[in-house]
């Protein structure tokens, strides 16, 4: 489905060709002065240098053109060249209708959609997760719906930190604490135990304790490097307990990835990629890309455009261990072997723009991708406190993502609960949507790579640029379509009232949201057209009387049109990840 934009423009394109000037003028704009017209063209001023005339005498001979054309209600020409329009009302009416019925309310899917990787995820295993690791799983969720919505196959992959030095912390203070397990017995020879000798609660308590310890503990620290080693080597003991670490770590973010609406079809880590990396190190070493650096192996990726140096991406240090460079070329390796997709998309802090572009640019150097497969490094700011610096807790602690979601989640309990929005067995599904909807608006509201305040005062609002602003728009809609009847498949019918028009118009510009949302991978694009839509939705409301509306025929226009805002509504949310409860 066209785009009323490119409609619009075709027309006047045509009546600049009619009138005898070059049809690439005709180009037409949402107008920035919405008080004096709907659209605007401005051809006829770059038209006059080349025809010689006047710019308003050639916005009068495309005007004059116009004048007949069933799509406009009015054609203005004003000094000194603009052509300023309004839509007609049964042109708007019909092309919304097509938009009501057309799969994706006519929104194109990509024609080049094909596989994308999403890595959005970056838990650590044995470590619970904190704010900083929100940021990536709202915007990346976010992300793989986007591309899904304009038909890309999508595989959101969390790539776990399963397979370094936290887990030789990990075993080598469970060593210490309980040493009569089997797993350090080296003359076991029967079944390791089907259950984990620890919980969740335990291994948030180790890993730290451990992580602690190793700074001031030589030889505890030359245990827990001991032990990583082991496990690396898949020493059976080891193996088994990371194992163990592994199951209890992935239930315990699931839960809370749960708990955001934010999902993956790939539970794959650092270990998924270790068995790729000697052959990957030994195709290196025969494409002669690896270079000696002070003991280590390199791979130089400084290009002569380059306006700064760009350190060479190391691989290997000189004692052989990998780092995560390897690791994640690897994985780049393993991702185009398992799912060749077209685009491999990083939702990863900002901070970490020069480790991908010296990966990405190691990996076309090594030929590990396509020459046309997309590489893209989505770098995101910081959530910061009151006071502009990283959000703590009230003790300076880095807060548990569990810890802040409950408190988000009490606090707008409280609000449903003094307000008596919802009774009963509805307050807490209620609650838990709204304060979804408050804190992931509140993060996509804002550009990826901008950092922002976390205020939830704010955020929770029920009025202003806000999640639950936008969920009240949603529920004060359904109410009403609930108290009509069936509306489905009632038409759009040409508005009018200037209200009824302005929704119309704010309708027709979700495929530019949308696509702007979907060409920089930006969602704040969306919260930016949604709240625009709820606030000419709201304005229509409050100025129309709809179930009180006598006359039968004007009244099935307003419901098919609040209808279709309500559709569209729940679209957009639905691709920011979070939903509207049925009461508010």
């Amino acid at each position: 489905m066209e785009k009323i934009l490119n409609l619009i423009s075709e027309k006047v394109s045509a009546a600049f060709a009619a009138a005898g000037y070059d049809a690439a003028y005709g180009r037409v704009t949402v107008s920035n002065r919405p008080d004096l017209c709907e659209y605007q063209c401005n051809g006829a001023m770059p038209a006059a240098k080349a025809y010689h005339k006047a710019p308003i005498q050639i916005a009068n001979d495309v005007a004059a053109k116009l004048t007949e054309e069933p799509a406009f209600s009015e054609v203005q020409a004003l000094a000194p060249g603009f052509l300023n329009l309004r839509l007609a009302p049964a042109f708007l009416a019909s092309y919304l209708e097509q938009t009501r019925t057309a799969e994706r309310f006519g929104v194109a899917a990509d024609p080049k959609a094909g596989t994308v990787v999403i890595d959005y995820g970056g838990a650590n295993v044995a470590k619970p997760l904190h704010v900083g690791h929100l940021r990536s799983a709202i915007i990346g969720e976010s992300i793989k719906r986007i591309q899904r919505f304009f038909g890309n196959e999508t595989i959101g992959d969390v790539h776990l930190g399963d397979w370094g030095l936290q887990m030789g912390l990990v075993i080598a203070e469970l060593q210490v604490r309980r040493p009569e397990l089997c797993y350090f017995d080296p003359d076991f020879r029967g079944e390791y135990p089907a259950e984990a000798p620890f919980t969740i609660s335990d291994l948030e308590e180790i890993y730290p304790a451990a992580s602690a310890k190793s700074k001031v503990d030589e030889a505890f620290a030359a245990k827990a490097h001991d032990y990583t080693v082991r496990l690396q080597q898949g020493e059976p003991g080891p193996y088994a307990l990371w194992k163990h670490i592994m199951a209890v770590s992935v239930a315990d973010l699931k839960k809370n990835y749960g708990r955001l609406a934010v999902s993956f079809e790939a539970w794959l880590g650092e270990s998924d990629a270790q068995s790729y990396i000697p052959d990957m190190l030994r195709d290196m070493e025969a494409q002669g890309i690896l270079e000696t650096s002070e003991g280590a192996r390199v791979i130089r990726v400084q290009e002569e455009s380059d306006t700064k140096e760009v350190p060479p991406c190391i691989v290997m240090k000189s004692d052989g261990a990998t780092l995560y460079a390897t690791t994640d070329l690897a994985t780049i390796k393993q991702r185009m072997q398992t799912w060749n997709p077209g685009r491999i998309l990083y939702v990863v802090d900002k901070r970490q723009s020069l480790h991908f572009e010296q990966v990405f640019r190691s990996a076309r150097k090594a030929g590990l991708v396509r020459p046309e497969t997309e590489l893209r490094h989505i770098g995101y700011g910081t959530m910061n406190g009151k006071d502009g610096k990283p959000f703590k807790t009230r003790t300076g602690g880095v807060m548990r993502l569990e810890t802040l979601i409950t408190e988000i989640n009490d606090f707008v309990r409280a609000k449903v609960q003094e307000n008596n929005l919802v009774t009963g067995e509805d307050v807490e599904d209620t609650t838990a949507r709204i304060a979804l909807a408050a804190l992931k608006y509140g993060d996509l509201m804002n550009a990826p790579t901008k950092d922002y305040i976390f205020d939830l005062d704010r955020f929770a609002a029920f009025e202003g640029n806000t999640g639950p602003y936008i969920l009240y728009t949603i529920v004060r809609i359904k109410s009403i379509l609930a108290r009509y009847g069936a509306w489905e498949a009632l038409p759009i019918v040409p508005p009018e009232t200037p209200e009824a028009k302005d929704l119309m118009l704010a309708l027709t510009r979700l495929p530019d949201a949308l696509e702007l949302a979907y060409r920089d991978c930006a969602p704040n694009a969306i919260c930016a057209y949604v709240y625009e839509l709820a606030g000419f939705a709201n304005k229509f409301y409050h100025e129309t009387r709809i179930l009180a509306e006598a006359d039968e025929e004007k009244q099935k226009g307003y419901i098919a049109l609040i209808g279709l805002t309500k559709r569209i509504l729940e679209t957009c949310i639905e691709l920011l990840g979070f939903e509207a409860p049925e009461k508010m």
